[in-house]
């Protein structure tokens, strides 16, 4: 990683603005899953540690204005526990209010802005908005990969006015993201699964010629089976994307790896009636909602023998456990490997966590999004905008 962290730069007494994600599932005031909140604290601990006077800011849902269920309140509480002294709490995120809050700021004290979307401003990367936020800190951390894909006004924008380094967050994220892109342990395997081809098209280009063998799964691989001329019955296809799964067939040459069995059933139901069948006798009125078990013996045999094995998205619909078992064979697998293994996306991270594997995988990206969009070997504007070493 070519970037500036925390470890550059002295922030001993300076106003230190930091953008976190605090992004968390809540139900009424109860965080549901706070690794979100967890993820940030190596990063507010040694910036207090350090006596630097610390300005968190975060988003949280997707407001339309101000909206009382996505105040940050809970986070702050749930901080709190986490790093064992008080977090402070604003009720906006600028101001002159949140100006004297963030000014009156102690060595070593800790305050969370307001939800950064109850402003329009935020996610148009407005100026005025961005130099708002600006002016709350002396130095800028970035240390929320999983809106690093997005140019905001809190990730891109303030960027322009501070001196804008890496928490350890997003080194960590770029490091073992950006060494699975630029120099992997060979044999490198990637295993991408989810709905749809569409949403994956460049993340199969560019990893096709990086990776070993690119292994598919998930609603995606039924619009290879439908390109391979396969009947598919009444399963999800993307009827626009088969000519492109065939082009993508045609350019991998033997490095695309795609089921060879399915689970299928003959309706979209937890209790639907189920079998196992080849790929190429799904059965008219049946649909494929997983991959099969003899597919999950291939995929393994093929984690096992590699060195870097990078995952994004589920194998079937894993919210139905009885078509959950390719997915969970899968992260069952990489765990059992003795490769560097690297999950991204919410799905595929919730699957290692339901398989109770999740602390035997070497790195669990917090950015579903930027991940992906990572691993298309884009430049991520929030990256971008960080001072290089």
């Amino acid at each position: 990683m070519n970037k500036k962290t925390i470890r550059d730069i002295d922030v001993h007494g300076k106003r230190v603005l930091v953008r976190v994600d605090f992004n968390v599932p809540l139900v009424g005031a109860t965080i549901t899953d706070d690794t979100r909140i967890r993820a940030a604290v190596p990063t507010i601990q040694y910036l207090v540690d350090a006596g630097a006077r610390v300005v968190l800011m975060s988003h949280l849902g997707r407001p339309k204005g101000m909206d009382e269920r996505l105040r940050l309140a809970p986070c702050a509480t749930r901080l709190s526990e986490l790093i064992g002294r008080p977090v402070q709490t604003a009720t906006d995120c600028v101001g002159e209010a949140v100006s004297a809050a963030a000014l009156a700021l102690k060595p070593g004290a800790v305050i969370l802005l307001e939800n950064l979307r109850f402003h329009k401003e935020e996610e148009k990367n407005d100026p005025a908005f961005a130099q708002q936020l600006a002016a709350l800190g002396e130095v800028y951390v970035n240390d929320a990969f999983g809106t690093a894909h997005r140019a905001h006004a809190s990730t891109e924008g303030v960027a322009h006015h501070l001196p804008a380094v890496a928490g350890f967050l997003m080194e960590k994220e770029l490091n073992f993201l950006g060494k699975a892109i630029s120099a992997p342990e060979k044999p490198f395997i990637a295993i991408l699964g989810g709905a749809k081809v569409s949403d994956k098209i460049a993340v199969i280009e560019n990893l096709m010629q990086k990776a070993d063998r690119v292994l598919i799964g998930g609603g995606m691989a039924n619009t290879f089976a439908k390109a391979h001329g396969y009947e598919t019955g009444d399963s999800l296809v993307e009827a626009d994307k088969v000519e492109t799964a065939r082009a993508l067939m045609a350019a991998g040459g033997g490095k695309l790896m795609l089921p060879v069995d399915a689970v299928i059933a003959d309706k979209f139901d937890q209790d639907a009636a189920s079998q196992i069948v080849d790929i190429d006798k799904v059965p008219p009125g049946w649909r494929i909602l997983d991959v099969g078990p003899r597919t999950v013996e291939q995929f393994r045999a093929q984690i096992a023998a590699a060195k870097t094995v990078v995952w994004n998205g589920p194998l079937g619909v894993f919210e139905f456990p009885r078509f959950a078992q390719g997915t969970i064979g899968v992260a069952r697998a990489m765990a059992a490997s003795g490769a560097t293994t690297i999950i991204g996306g919410g799905e595929s991270v919730a699957a290692v966590e339901q398989a109770g594997v999740a602390d035997k995988i070497t790195h669990i990206s917090t950015g579903g999004g930027a991940s992906l969009e990572f691993l298309e070997g884009k430049t991520l504007p929030g990256v971008a905008a960080l001072l290089d070493k």
